[in-house]
Parts: C-alpha cells; structure tokens; sequence
C-alpha cells in the first residue's frame, strides 16, 4: 500500500481530511479501487519515507493487530480512519450499516466454516441474465474483474481490514473470487451468453460470440446439431443419405428448423422439433459433437455438448448431488392420499434434562415515604418548588443545545394544554374531548419537548395519548397498519407541532391527505400561542393513580399488525418506582437520552421516571446522531451525565469516530443502559465500546444491559456496580443446542457457538417463570429455553381494544407438566426467548417475532444476520441492511434472507457472496436457506428510524414487488419433507381382472359409443357416390348454381364464392395441369400450397379428378421464411411429392433468394402455380378401383415436435363426413361459419370436405385475417345469422383477450350472437374449460347462449373422435383431484375441493365411433371413471402412418391393435391420449344414459417426474396465476429437472420476482421442486396453428441456447 512508510497521524489535519474523504467516496462506491489507488498515491506522494521496508508476512497483512484490553487504543491505521469516517456519514441515507450484530469471534467462526467448505469446492452455476435488464450496475462491473493485477490481495486485504465487522481472514486465497470459482470471459453483450458460465474447466476466453448450432433436418428422433462451419463434405453426404434426399452439388446450409419466431409471436408456426418424423426408421448419425442423456421415461435425448445452457444443468445437476443436509427421514408412501409426513425424531435430539423451574422473584419495592399518589403529582409539586430547575435540553441538528424547558414552564404549558383541551375545543356546549379519550400525538423525533408538554397535557387532561410516527408519504412502510391501531383505540383527534402539521402531505386543496386505513382525524396544533391561559380558579384533576389507562404504546407484531398497549396509571408510577429503585436515581441527576422519545425505554426512563425524580434529560435525537455519531458521548461529558441510555448502534458509532475527540471523559457515568443489551449479538458491542472508552474514564461496572418488552416492560436489567467488583459471567451457548430449545455449553464445534451476556436480575416488586413458547404455558426445566413471563403491578395491560388477543398475552397462567396450573395470578408474555442462569441472572437468546421454526428446530432471525453479516459483506451489501423472515410453503418455514445491494457491487462479487452466506449458514446453523435475494440499495421498506420493515419486506417478497437484482432459490437443499417418490408395481394381468360380461373387477367396462351410422337418408346418394368426386360432379348437374363456399376478407367483404359447378370446373382445370405440365402418374403425391381459401378446396378436388394424392401444406409465412420455409421443405421431402400447387405469389417466394438463404431452392419439384391456367378438361375423371385407395395425406406436427403424416382413405372420408352430417343435421339449406386453420384434422376436414359431401354452404373466415379486424369472426355470425360455428382456441384466445372489453362497444355495432346454437372449438387436446368460460361470459352480453360454446376431440389415429353436435346432452363438467390424477387414478371430487381440477367433456362421440379406455401397459380394458389410454375403432380411422421405410410394427401397434384379454377380435388404434369414461345421469336420443369421454391430456407430453405422471398444462395453470406479470408459461423435464419457463408482460425488473413465486407455487400444488425458472419476452414461447404449446421445440431452444432469455435462475 502506498502509505508503509507513512505515520498517518503526523500527516497535516487538512491532508487527513482529504484521506478520510477519498475513503469514503470509495466505501460508497463514488470512485473505483483504481482511481482510489491513485489518488491516495499522489496525496501520500510528499510525505513517504524511502526506506527499504520488508514486506510483512502474509497473514500479518490480512490479521487486524488485536486490541489490547489494557485500555491503549491501538496506533490509528488508515482503515481505522476510514471506519471512523465512513461511519460519521453512513447515515446520509438513512440506512445504518448494521453494526448491532458485529462479533469479532463470530465473524471469526464464519470464516473457518467457509474455509472449510473451499475444500470441498463446488461451482454453482451462476444465474443468467440479460445485460439490458438492470442499468444500474456501472459499466466496470459488466466487465470481468481484473484478476490479474497484483493488487488483487492487497485491495482484499485492505477491504478485509476496513469492514466494519473487521473478519480475520483465514487466508488470502479465500478473497479472490477465483479460488472457488472460475470465471469465463463475456462473450457478446446482446445474447444471454453474455453472462458468465462458473464452470469446473480453466475458462478459455472467447474471441467471437458462440456459432448457432443450426440443427440438421432429418429424421431423427432428437434434436441433431451440426455448427454452423462448413461441416465435412462426408457427414452432409452421409446424413443425407439417410434421409434419402440427393445433395447437389453445392448444397446451401441446412436449415434451421430451431430458429425462434420474432417475439411478436405473429405467425403461428408449426415446428417440428428438428425434423423429427414419427414412423421413421433412425439415421444412424455420425456426428461426435453429441451428449446422449435420458430422459424421465428413458428416451434417447440429444443435445450438443458445448451448449452453454446444459454446461450450468450439468453444474447444478452436480450441485444436487451433494448429501443433503438434514437426511431425509422415511415418509409413508402416499396411502389414499399423500400428505407430507413429518420426519422422525432423531434419537440424537439433545433434550431438556433439568428440573422444573421455580418462579424467580425480584426484591421487593421499597416503601418510599414522600414516593407521589400519581405521577401528575410529581410534575405539580417541581412545577411549584423547583420551578427554575431543568427538565429537558432539545439539541439542534448539529448537536449544539437548541432549548432548555424548567419544570415550571413544563408544569404550566402542560396544564395550559389540559385546559385548552378539555374546554375550548368544540363550541361552548360541546365538549369534544371527554377524559378517557384517547389521542394521537404526532410529534418528529427532533421536537421533545412539543412532546412532553402534550402528554403531560393528556395525562392532566385524564385524556390518553397515543404517540405515534409522523406519516411522510403515503407509502410509508406499515402506514395502513397505523391506521388499524388507530382505529382499535378509536381515536379521532390528533396533536402535532405547527411545524409537523406544514410538513404532513397534503392533497392538491391544502388538506391533509387521508392516509390508507385511517380513521378521519381533527388535526389540533399544540404550539404555547394556540393555547389559552385557564381562569384563576381551574386546576387540573390529579387523582390518585388508579387501573384507568394513563397512556397507549403501539406495538407492531411479527406479522406487522400494529397494536396498543395499554398501561395503566397505577402501572405507569409503578414502573417508574421499580426503574428508580432498580437503577438507583437520585433527584437532580442528569440522564443523557439516545433513544426514541415516544415509547420504550426512552419514554420510561427518559419522559416518566425523569420527571419522577427531577432528573436533567438531554435529549440527543436519531438526527443528530447521524450527522454527528460522538454528540452523545459529548453532552455525557459536557453535562458530567451520571445516567446514559443507548443502543448498541450508538456506542458503534461513538467507537467510529471517537478519535476526533482526544479528551473526553465519561468518568461522570454511573450507569450506560443498553437498551438492546437484550440482543445476543450485543456483547461484543459493549466490550469493544470498553475497549476503546476505558482509556477515556469509563468504568467497566458501569455498563447495563437490559431486557424490555411493549407487553411486559422492563423485564431485567443489571444494576450499576460497586466499583471493582468481579464482572459477571458470559454463557457460551451451541447454537445446536439453542435450535432444539435447550441449554448446552458450547464445547466440540467453536465455530457454531453464541456468546451471551446477562441482562442481570429481575425487577423490583415482579415475579418471573420461562414457559414453553408454543403450546399450554407449561414451566420449562432449568435448562430449557423458553419465553419469559413476569408478574408485576407495573406493566402493560391489554391490547387496547382487543380482548380477544389481549387474554393469550395478559393472562397467561403457568402450568405444570401434568398441565396443572401452578397458581391464580395472571402472568404477561413478554415475547422474549431465555433463560435463568446461576446466580439468578437472567440470559435472553433471541425474541418470538424473529424466531423461525424450520424443521421442528428454532432458528433466531438475528443469528442469522449476523452470520450472513459476517460474510465479508462491504463489496456487496449496502451498510449492513439484511432482512431475514421465513415464509411457510410445502408444510414447512422456509428462510428467506433479503439484502440491499451495495449501487457498485458486481455480478460476480454478488453472486459470490450469496453462494457463501449459503455455505456459512448451512455450517454453522445447520439451516438450510430457501431464498436469497439482493434488491437494489434504499429500496427495502423503512421503520421510522431507518431500520428495514420487516412485514413489509416480506408482503413484497410475497406479492411479487421485491424487485430484486440478484436471486439464489435453493429449494433442493432445504425442502426434505417431499413424500417419498413413487415405486412403480409391476404389471400383469392377474386373475382379478377377469372380465364377468360388460364388468372389469366389479366396474362397467370403461367403454363408449356414438349412435349407429346405418344408411340412413340420402340412401341412393351414399351408395352412388362411393366417392367425394362422384358427389362434386353430381352436385354440379343437379344443383349446378348453388354456393358451397364464401370467402371473407378482414373487411367481411366476400372476395370469392364457389358455386357446384364453378368448384367442378376448377377442379378440371386443375386436373388437366396436372397431367400435362406435371405430367403426374395415378398415385403419385402432389403438395398443396394455398393460403386459408377456396383455391386450396379446388386444388385437393383437382388432385383427386386427376388420381393423385393431395399432401396440404401450410404455405411458408413470407416475414419468417428463415423458421417456416425448413418445415414446408421437410413436410415435401418425407412425403415425396412429385410436384406442388401453388399460387404465382408463393411461387415466386419458393424461389425468391430470402428462401435460398435457408432451403436449397433448386431441388424443388415442379411447381405449378394455378392461378391462371387455361380452360382445358382432363381426358377422364379418375375413380379409383377400391374406396380403400387412399385419397389424401395429413401431415401434422405435434406439441412434441413430432412431424406425422397419416393415410386417409376414401372409405374413410366417406364415413367421416356422414358422420359429421349426422351429428351437425348439416344439408344444403343450411349455413356454416368456419374460422380455423384449415391444414390438418378436423380443420382441414370441416373446410374442404364436409361442404361437398353435405350441400351446406360454408363461409370461410382465414384465422390470420383476425389480426387486422378482431371482430370479423362475431360480427360475420351476426350478419348472416349463423347456427354452427367452429373455431380454433388461437381465435377464441384472440377474442377473449382482443374484445373482451369491448363487448358494448360490439352491441352498439348491432352484433348480436343469440343467433348461434353451437360454437366448437376443434382441438387435439384437453378442452380449455378457464378459456370456453371466459368467452361464453363475455359474449353473453351480445347474446351469446352459454350453452353454444363446446369442443371436439380428434388425433392423428383418427380425426374426430367427438364433436358435439346439435342434440345430444350438453357437455358435462367434472371435478377430479389432481393428487390421485398424478397416481393414473380418476377421484371424482366436489366444486371448490382443495387440488381439484375440473374436466369437461370432449363433445358427444360421433356416428359410428367406439372408444374403449385401457391400461396402456396390460392392454386391458379398464372400468367405468378409470384413467386410461383412449383407443378408438371407427370406419373413419386413419389407415396408417405415411412412412418411407414400411415401420409395420408401429403401424400394427398404433392402428391395428387388440385387447389384451376381454374382446380379442376387434381391431383398435390407440389415440395417445389420457382420458377416462363416466356413465352420466343424463339421457342421450335414444333415452339409454349417456356415456361421457373426457380427454385428460397427450401421453407423449406427460412429464414421469418423482414416479408420478404430471400433465404439463396443470403446472403451466399453477405458474401462470403465480404473479400478474406472467403472460403465458410452458414447461418441460431435462434430465430430471423441471424447467419452467414463463413470459414476462411486465416490465424487466419484475422479472426476478417471479422466481420464488413460480418455485413456492409449483412447490405446494404439485409436490415438485423447479430445477430451472427461465424468464423471457412475450411471443417465445412457440406456439403452434391450433394454438398448442410446442414445449419440446422449446427445450430445444433453450439447449441450443437461442432463447435470449431476461433471466434464468438455477434453483440450488
């Protein structure tokens, strides 16, 4: 360092100055180590001594020289003059540097916890974090540290040595963040590669960002990833092979089937999951660069090593490995139903082994001759005798004397008030105030003596003051909760200072503003010119004092209520005779005040027990302490102050900067009461004060600490000693021990130890027990902790106006073990936690409201603190303010520590010292933490006095409105109590489930079935037109001008109709170009390419008048060729289509170069666009030779990424289309609206076939089209009067959410929807039942029947299983529980059951279907309300996959599959899909009760987690109600982790409030721990054309590392 040579305290007083300055500014972060460096180098440059200086040893630089007891303060260093400094103006914030919890031997115990921990090494992976997220960190910290300067260790040490806290460093290596963890240089600053990855390798740097893995398309099962550099010729050639396409010569990259659409999510894109296609045999791929893992059920999954995402899994999969902490004690595996089991006691458990306690009893009050009836009375006797005598000195903001008040002018300004309020506020007849009223007083904290006079004024008043805080604004933290105490007391007057009452906030008329929760109040100014002198005659009623409360206390519990305590008169003078007994006052003293004037000690011993005794209060207020930390110290020896009443904080303070001051003496002192000396962590405080003011006179006997409750008052405190009498003991406690509750001296682990002083004996005149905490009151042992309880005349009462609550405080009365009580009199809790040591004296180890009870062990929030403030926190937390409450999720507290972060900490500094406060608290608690947040420095919600506000921390927490900058969830370390995971039982099929008639084991075979499909009407048209062509053709002759299809634009404008014959004559058209351009065989497969509209109708009938077999394609969106072009090409390939139809448009954007850039364009095939063809007919309409021919191809990619084509014959669209015109009573005269994507299922089915097979006319309304003109949908229904509709969930979502405001606005435009009698949602999923209810309550304003909303179900074994149609039942609703759902059982529950998740059914089945369910393992049918796989047989079904290599098993598994037992002939396909059968009490047409399907979700998406099957779209509904700022989410499992991912539609610096939210809500409704939350932009989550979430397309995005998320959190 630059001043060795240097004597600091020879410098010039002005050079010192600037030195103090310069540490200061780099303490606050104003000025980097760097430009600190230099600065103190030039300022030191004239006075350095050159000599040659051995360098001290390593440990001597890092080791603080330990200071003497003897009483010489040590030489002052530099760090020393920086502390002092640093701490005279810490306080410009507001915030303290929380010093009250500084413990040299604990902080020493903190560092050998970690030190130990370092050998073990674990790299956590660190956070991942979008860099535009949080501008305040400063450009240097975006930087990676400077690790390589040599400074390194001397900054650390330097920084080591200025913490407050002062830790002794074990060694140097600790500090530098690279002995833990390695650091990897940033990468580009726009992605999330961005952050850096802590992985176990040397980092090497990177020069350019990381290529994109663009993965290859090919059909393969997973993702396969070739880098973006010309991949060798071979591998190309190789992979192509296999998926049997020739490369040409120059093949163009591959494409990127991953790409992410824009964020707009604008484009609904089908993706398959890198080219994945399902009945494909697997290319056996070459490639080295892959990591194989499997997942939950086992399956192959491909990922590629280097990316950068699964690097941080891998860490954390690490991470998780490591034992946990408290071992997982047996649980009982779920019965009927799985409720978490509380773990074992462990035999090891130390238990209380003492006797009972007997009641301690303190001695007995003195009998005081001249002692006053009240204590009104004292004031009036000084006021006449010793008018001249000092009552109280006020001190101004810079610690000089501002006014002195006598006891006279008290005495008469008090009694001036009591007469003014009693008579001259209201009119002459009125009389607003009443004694027995009670009143707010608002005074500031720098006004003491406004203060005394108004409530001596209420007390002569007999009216009962209730101070409270000044409210600054509206937010202030708890403000509504002052409004409740308010309220209880039922105040409606409020005192305050003319000063106080201009600086309250005001609404925009100059009134005051009415705070939230406040009862209205009268605003009185108390200043002396407001007041009236009373006539000659009038004095003030002084009564003895008697139960009547004198005064109210307000108190805020745990949960941040705030309450009043009542004390009484008689209570009042009580106490004030124990504490002038106890602590020895004498009349005429002088007593220096630090502490808060309106409540605790400061009121009693500073207000009451002053006056008592005529003593000179000095009143130093919180202000003045922060501009100047010595000023008490200085008016104890300006005033020779034989009594000083502080708090921790202030003799930190004191200590800071007492060397500015060379000849204090505070030998004056008799008495220095630590009013907080009841805090474990104070010990240390009082002996370092000593240390340091030992030289400056002061006595160590003179120190007292004590114990002090809102409830129970003052409870002990040490009485002054006789000077040179031996000081009491300290116990040195196992926090082990203290964390089961009982007493054990430390002696095997130092490090988890707690040194506690006494807070002496018990009051005069009170009795005291220690009971249990929680529980009957029941006496504890000797050595047993427990709350204090006393038993005095002098302590609170009641909480004033709250009976209820105020008897579990106020009356408690101990019992015995057998629960006997032990006596009548009533005791008061005084919600401390101790014990009674030899001797009597009384020890207190921590306080209810801060006690955590996790895992059946009690833990003290300020322990933790401290252990966390031990952590060498300067480079990261702000001055010290750590929160630590607990939050209860899963059965169990979890903790949850919070901390501002310092404006200049680093990712990297910040990160580090989060992951070793685990550590420290993991060692030396044995606690596991829940949470650990870091949220911007000053922004945690403030206690009047700036401490934090804990309740209101953790609501924010809670609530989502932390707004945190850095977050470590660590739910798998702390969360033990998950019930076992689940054993699967091998399956067979055994004699019980023998099959009796329609009976499986007692139940009715789970099974169902649509109405015959016999030949019913239309006979000759079904038995002359085999065909749909020989029915287009018909209908052309007979009905040759009749319309089947309109086309609407967003305008609702038709914009093209087809009439029989124009559809016939198109068609031809088609047919002829066909064989002459394309010059197609019969059978060969021709790919569609239309836009939604009647091309597309014309273009599938011209392929089958010409004998092809139409493959319909959803056209490439032009805007993302680059993610939609891949999969057209794919579709093209697989299917192996000899030619293509499309418009001129899309023709030239196939060939257009924006395609070249991600399809090889010259290896399409032909092309036929058909927008003007010439008017040719073909030489003859094909028909084929058998309707078991197949007429089309539908290809469609599902939710996860699978790309399926399946066979469709013309039998089957026969038997398909008389179905749906059965169920829907379609026939020519009738109309229908369709707005859905008409590509695949039942979309494509409604859209082109069901209008030519029916006669109906079909008004078609292309999806995308909504996104110009929302309400084209509706109001097109209303105009033309519609009956059936049927949509998709992306149009009814786009409704809801679009127009669900504007409903009046749509009546005013005369939409009216009572028109419609059924609206049905196509889908291949469970039905959306929150989204149908939406709709169906918004539209009911504009006529919408709640009835008309229902769904169908269809899969690619077979296209439209149900639909409900226009008789039949309405759809039925159920409740299941989702626990027994996760088991695969179906537990029918009530509406509103806790875990309930309610089912409705998917539409009635069609003509001519059957579905069984069955056990997807046996294969053999289950019972009625059973969970199962839905298996179908239908004359409809598909005939198979389309396969390149015939894959028969899969097609004989899925297709064509038989029962087990019961049933062996029929032949079934199995859908895929979860679902079970329950016989309803309805009726369907023909009167037999009716049989409803419910669709549970898709096998495939089901995620096997803990044993247990979980449906992704029941924890994506959990998270997605977890916060208001979550759009959309979706989830999916990687190697065993849960990953969540959710979009965020808040602003950015919500984004790590989700966090906890989405880990504690997926915790406690699903049993699961979330490995990894990821926060990203609306619109990237994919989303396919039905509107389903592609979640495996997702996954593959977050490996390959393209979702540039905001945030990922790696939860431990």
């Amino acid at each position: 360092m630059a001043d060795r040579g240097v004597d600091l305290s020879a410098l010039p007083k002005e050079v010192r100055d600037q030195l103090a300055e310069l540490d200061l500014e780099l303490s606050e972060g104003d000025i980097t180590q760097k430009g600190y460096e230099k600065k103190r180098t030039k300022l030191l440059a004239p006075y350095i001594i050159h000599t040659p200086v051995e360098p001290p040893p390593q440990n001597a630089v890092q080791r603080p020289a330990p200071t003497s007891s003897s009483g010489h303060a040590p030489a002052p260093s530099s760090s020393s003059r920086y502390r002092e400094r640093r701490s005279r103006r810490t306080h410009r914030g507001g915030g303290t540097r929380d010093d009250r919890y500084r413990s040299d031997i604990h902080t020493e115990a903190v560092q050998a916890a970690l030190a130990k921990h370092k050998e073990e090494k674990m790299a956590l992976p660190m956070p991942t974090k979008r860099r535009s997220t949080y501008v305040q960190s400063p450009i240097e910290a975006r930087t990676p540290p400077d690790s390589s300067s040599g400074s390194e260790d001397d900054a650390s040490a330097r920084r080591q040595s200025s913490v407050v806290a002062a830790p002794p460093a074990p060694n140097p290596s600790l500090q530098s963040p690279d002995s833990w963890m390695n650091h990897a240089v940033q990468g580009s600053s726009t992605s999330s590669s961005a952050s850096s990855t802590l992985s176990h390798g040397d980092a090497k740097p990177q020069s350019q960002p990381q290529p994109q893995y663009k993965p290859q398309y090919q059909p393969l099962y997973q993702p396969q990833y070739q880098p973006q550099e010309q991949p060798s010729a071979a591998a190309v050639a190789d992979v192509l092979a296999h998926s049997r396409i020739a490369p040409s010569e120059n093949s163009a990259p591959l494409p990127d089937v991953t790409a992410v659409a824009p964020p707009a999510r604008g484009p609904r894109v089908d993706l398959p999951s890198n080219a994945v296609v399902r009945g494909m045999s697997r290319g056996q791929s070459r490639s080295s660069m892959m990591m194989e893992t499997a997942d939950a059920r086992g399956n192959i999954q491909r990922v590629p090593v280097n990316s950068r995402v699964s690097t941080k899994i891998q860490q954390l999969l690490n991470t998780l490995k490591r034992p946990k902490r408290p071992p997982l004690s047996e649980f009982f595996t779920d019965d009927a139903e799985e409720i978490v089991e509380v773990p074992q006691p462990d035999p090891n458990t130390p238990k209380p082994e003492g006797r009972q306690i007997i009641p301690v009893k303190g001695e007995p009050l003195g009998v005081v001759s001249n002692w006053p009836p009240a204590l009104q009375a004292a004031l009036a006797r000084w006021g006449a005798t010793q008018g001249k005598s000092p009552a109280l000195t006020a001190l101004d903001i810079t610690g000089k004397p501002l006014y002195t008040l006598t006891y006279g002018k008290l005495w008469s300004r008090s009694v001036k008030l009591a007469y003014t309020l009693l008579n001259k506020l209201g009119t002459k007849n009125e009389q607003i105030l009443k004694p027995g009223d009670r009143v707010a007083l608002v005074y500031p904290n720098s006004d003491p003596g406004m203060f005394w006079v108004a409530f001596y004024g209420c007390l002569l008043a007999e009216v009962i003051p209730v101070p409270i805080e000044v409210p600054l604004s509206r937010k202030d933290a708890g403000i509504s909760q002052v409004g409740f105490l308010l309220g209880s007391c039922g105040v409606g007057l409020a005192l305050t200072s003319e000063i106080c009452l201009k600086g309250l906030p005001k609404t925009p008329t100059g009134e005051i503003l009415q705070f939230k929760g406040w009862p209205r109040l009268k605003w009185v100014i108390t200043d002396s010119k407001y007041l009236t002198k009373p006539s000659k005659d009038w004095q003030p009623h002084i009564p003895t004092a008697n139960t009547d409360p004198a005064y109210i206390e307000y108190k805020a519990s745990k949960e941040g209520t705030v309450m009043g305590v009542a004390v009484s008169k008689v209570a009042m003078l009580t106490h004030c005779q124990a504490l002038t007994q106890a602590c020895n006052y004498c009349e005429g003293e002088t007593l220096v005040n630090v502490l808060d004037f309106k409540k605790d000690m400061g009121l009693w011993h500073g207000v009451l027990t002053a006056v008592m005794n005529r003593i000179h209060t000095i009143s130093v207020p919180y202000a003045v302490m922060k501009a100047c930390p010595l000023s008490w110290v200085q008016r104890v020896h300006i005033h020779k102050a034989r009594a000083a009443l502080v708090k921790c904080r202030d003799l930190h303070w004191a200590m800071m900067s007492h060397r500015d001051q060379r000849d204090i003496s505070l030998a004056s002192l008799r008495m220095l009461i630590v009013a907080d000396g009841a805090n474990p962590w104070s010990v240390s405080s009082c002996d370092a004060f000593l240390n340091v003011f030992q030289s400056h006179g002061l006595k160590p006997e003179v120190i007292c600490p004590c114990a002090t409750s809102p409830e129970a008052m003052t409870v002990a405190i040490r009485r002054p000693g006789v000077p040179g009498a031996p000081l009491p003991a300290r116990a040195i406690l196992s926090l082990t021990g203290l964390s089961h509750g009982v007493i054990r001296v430390n002696t095997e682990d130092k490090n988890s130890a707690l040194t506690v002083q006494d807070v002496g004996h018990v009051m005069p005149g009170a009795l005291m027990c220690i009971v249990r905490p929680d529980g009957p009151p029941q006496l504890c042992k000797t050595d047993e902790i427990g709350e204090i309880i006393i038993n005095s005349r002098a302590g609170g009462n009641m909480y004033y106006g709250l009976s209820g609550v105020t008897k579990n405080t106020f009356e408690v009365i101990p019992v015995n073990a057998n629960g006997v009580p032990i006596g009548e009199i009533p005791f008061v809790r005084s919600g401390l936690l101790g014990f009674v040591g030899p001797g009597s004296l009384i020890f207190v180890v921590g306080k209810i409201e801060g006690l955590l009870m996790v895992s059946g062990r009690r833990h003290n929030a300020d322990d933790l603190v401290a252990t966390a403030l031990a952590v060498e926190p300067v480079k990261t937390v702000y001055r010290g303010r750590i929160a630590v409450f607990s939050v209860t999720v899963f059965y169990d507290e979890r903790v949850v520590i919070v901390a501002e972060q310092r404006p200049d900490a680093s990712e990297e500094d910040s990160f580090q010292w989060m992951s070793r406060v685990l550590q420290a608290i993991d060692s030396i608690h044995q606690a596991g933490l829940y949470c650990l947040a870091l949220v911007p420095a000053n922004t945690l919600p403030k206690t009047p006095l700036g401490g934090i506000h804990i309740s209101d921390t953790k609501q924010f927490f809670l609530d989502g409105n932390l707004h945190p900058c850095n977050i470590l969830m660590c739910p798998h370390t702390c969360v033990t109590n998950l019930p076992k995971p689940r054993q699967k039982q091998p399956v067979g099929v055994g004699p019980a489930s023998v099959m009796v008639g329609n009976l499986v084991a007692g139940k009715r075979i789970a099974q169902a079935a649509g109405r015959d499909l016999g030949m019913i009407e239309d006979q000759d048209l079904v038995r002359k037109h085999q065909y749909l062509t020989e029915a287009l053709q018909w209908r052309a002759q007979t009905d040759p001008d009749h319309v089947l299809y309109v086309l609407l634009n967003a305008k609702g404008v038709t914009v093209g109709t087809a009439t029989c014959v124009q559809l016939h004559k198109r068609a031809e058209k088609i047919a002829a170009a066909l064989t002459e351009k394309g010059s197609i065989n019969t059978g060969e497969n021709v790919v569609l390419l239309y836009p939604p509209g009647i091309d597309l109708v014309a273009a599938f009938y011209g392929c089958l008048y010409a004998g092809c077999v139409p493959v319909n394609v959803r056209p490439p969106h032009p805007q993302n060729l680059a993610a939609t072009l891949p999969t057209v090409r794919m579709i093209i390939d697989v299917s192996k289509a000899a030619c293509i139809l499309t418009t001129q448009t899309l023709m030239r954007t196939l060939r257009s170069k924006e395609a070249a850039a991600s399809v090889n364009i010259k290896t399409w095939p032909t092309i036929i666009d058909t927008d003007d063809l010439p008017r040719r007919r073909p030489p003859q309409i094909y028909k084929p030779p058998t309707a078991e021919m197949i007429a089309y191809l539908d290809f469609s990619v599902s939710t996860t990424g699978m790309l399926t084509g399946v066979k469709i014959s013309h039998a089957a669209v026969s038997a398909l289309c008389r179905s749906i015109k059965l169920q829907c009573e379609l026939y020519s005269s009738r109309q229908i609206a369709i707005c859905l994507d008409p590509y695949c299922g039942l979309g494509f089915v409604l859209w082109c076939l069901a209008s030519v097979y029916s006669g109906h006319q079909s008004i078609l309304i292309p999806p995308f089209e909504l996104e110009s003109c929302l309400s084209l949908w509706l109001s097109t229904l209303s105009q033309y009067r519609i009956r059936d509709t049927f949509c998709s969930y992306s149009v009814m979502e786009l409704c809801t959410k679009g127009l669900g405001t504007q409903t009046e606005l749509l009546k005013a435009r005369g939409v009216n929807l009572s028109c419609v009698r059924s609206c049905v949602v196509i889908a291949e999923e469970r039905p959306r039942l929150a989204l149908t209810h939406s709709f169906s309550k918004l539209f009911k304003d504009v006529g919408l029947s709640p009835r008309a909303v229902s769904s169908a179900f269809g899969s690619r074994v077979n296209l439209a299983i149900c639909l409900q149609g226009t008789t039949g039942p309405d759809p039925c609703t159920v409740y299941v529980d989702m626990k027994s759902l996760r088991h695969d059982r179906v537990r029918l529950v009530e509406r509103g059951a806790p875990q309930s998740l309610p089912l409705m059914e998917s539409g009635k089945i069609l003509p001519g279907v059957r579905v069984i369910i069955v056990n997807p393992e046996t294969r053999g049918p289950l019972g009625d309300s059973h969970l199962g796989e839905i298996w179908v047989n239908s004359p409809h079904n598909a005939s198979g996959y389309y396969t390149i290599y015939g894959e028969e098993s899969l097609q004989a598994d899925h297709f064509n599959t038989k029962l087990s037992f019961g049933d062996p002939q029929t032949l079934w396909a199995r859908t895929g899909y979860l679902g079970f059968v329950k016989r309803t009490e309805l009726l369907d047409a023909s009167g037999d009760r009716h049989d409803a399907l419910f669709v549970v979700g898709s096998l495939d998406e089901t995620l096997e987690l803990r044993g247990l099957r979980y449906h992704p779209i029941d924890i994506e509904t959990s998270v997605s109600r977890a916060h208001r700022s979550i759009a959309e989410s979706a989830v999916f499992t990687w190697t065993n982790l849960l990953v969540v991912v959710a979009e965020l539609c808040g602003s950015e610096q919500d984004a790590l409030d989700l966090v906890p939210l989405i880990t504690n809500v997926v915790l406690e409704e699903h049993h699961l721990i979330v490995g990894v939350v990821v926060i990203v932009d609306p619109g990237v989550i994919p989303i396919n054309s039905r509107g389903e979430k592609q979640r495996m397309h997702l996954r593959d995005s977050f490996l390959a590392d393209q979702l540039d998320p905001i945030y990922v959190a790696y939860n431990m």
